[in-house]
């Protein structure tokens, strides 16, 4: 495994997900934070379910 989901509380108390590469990079993150730890956790199992097959556009 060369990156690793993490669960965390920010600054204004709230929950985030951050990716991070094994040598420490963040490769992503939530972009916004959630009320509780479960709402943040569906937030990032979202992501690993969806974007595994995302298409590859660039953005004008």
């Amino acid at each position: 495994m060369t990156a690793t989901f993490e669960l965390f509380v920010d600054s204004a108390d709230q929950w985030r997900w951050r990716l991070v590469h094994t040598n420490g990079n963040i490769i992503a993150d939530s972009g916004e934070g959630y009320a509780s730890r479960q709402k943040c956790k569906q937030g990032l199992e979202s992501v690993k379910e969806n974007a595994a097959d995302a298409d590859v556009v660039d953005a004008e």
